[in-house]
């Protein structure tokens, strides 16, 4: 933590990088630290690979307007900082910037990570991304206003659902950040609980379409659901990315599946889990990675191969037992 602060505190030019489809807690981090380092005097970019803008309902936590397209990421960057990246391959067509980068801090909670870059501050005990960034925050000496609170705040609740998983410390964050100036009816409400009436019939048709399989995951139990391409090119991230936690509530199944097509032959898997089996080694052992109760990964090829290999990587899982991955929330 000291080492990170320190590289921090002489950066003079610095670009920080969500993963793809960036996620509040992700975003959240980026855009918290970026501001604090450009009120330190420093040039800042915060950017990534995938999409082409910022989430709409995150939006306004750029107050700096410090968001780049992937295309105005220097190829050499001075200073880079991964946030909430499990690994370089989360990072889409910018991982590349991690070799060419003169060092590279990598901040991030995924009990799956195996640690890139030059400067590491990784702790799967810690519940979001964002308590890592105070706790950086914090050395740097740097105080906590309404804007870099709402950043932290929002990473915060959304990666504890709700804090239904937060422990004690990510409670007194919250406090902190709501003593800040932090008003998180209006802040949350357009992230968790706003979509447009439209999507009420899409998700109707999605959540129809969904399977259960009791025999799954070793007879624990998985229910999966697909959301097609024409699904995803009509509607934002923010409501693709809440069917999860539609499907995720079935009383018959352990793991939840959601599979997203973002090309022909290309899907976007999240995965979660009611506490009996690790779905990150599942999703590391599929290319991805993630925490014990939500992980993910990406597929190239055919959705029956997908969950035929997302059949055996839960048996597998299930079959080894219960295993530490750290916090028992987080994002894929």
């Amino acid at each position: 933590m000291a080492a990170a602060a320190a590289l921090l505190a002489d950066a003079r030019d610095v670009t920080l990088l969500a993963h793809v489809q960036p996620d509040a807690d992700a975003l959240g981090s980026a855009l918290a630290l970026g501001i604090a380092l450009r009120r330190r005097g420093a040039t800042v970019r915060v950017s990534f690979a995938e999409p082409d803008a910022i989430p709409e309902s995150l939006r306004p936590l750029d107050v700096l307007d410090l968001y780049v397209p992937a295309g105005g990421v220097p190829a050499q960057p001075d200073v880079l900082v991964a946030c909430d990246t499990a690994s370089v391959r989360r990072l889409g067509g910018l991982g590349d910037r991690v070799q060419a980068a003169r060092a590279t801090l990598l901040i991030d909670h995924h009990a799956s990570n195996h640690g890139f870059g030059t400067h590491r501050v990784v702790d799967p005990g810690a519940e979001a991304t964002v308590i890592l960034v105070h706790r950086i925050l914090t050395a740097l000496g740097t105080p906590i206003d309404e804007a870099i609170g709402n950043c932290l705040y929002v990473g915060l609740v959304t990666d504890t659902v709700g804090f239904r998983t937060a422990g004690p410390g990510a409670h007194r964050l919250a406090a902190t950040l709501l003593e800040a100036g932090v008003r998180v009816e209006p802040l949350v409400r357009p992230i968790m609980d706003t979509h447009p009436f439209g999507w009420l019939g899409a998700l109707a048709g999605v959540l129809r379409d969904a399977a259960l399989e009791p025999a799954a995951a070793a007879g624990h139990g998985l229910v999966h659901a697909v959301v097609s391409a024409d699904l995803v090119a009509r509607f934002r991230f923010e409501e693709i990315d809440s069917v999860i936690d539609q499907i995720r509530t079935a009383a018959e199944a352990e793991v939840a599946a959601v599979v997203k097509q973002t090309g022909p032959q290309r899907w976007s898997v999240s995965l979660r889990a009611k506490g009996t089996i690790d779905v990150a080694a599942a999703a590391v052992a599929l290319g991805g990675g993630g925490h014990r109760n939500a992980a993910g990964f990406t597929w190239d090829g055919g959705r029956d191969a997908l969950l035929d290999a997302l059949r055996s990587a839960l048996d597998a899982a299930a079959r080894s037992g219960p295993r530490s991955s750290g916090s028992l929330s987080g994002s894929d």
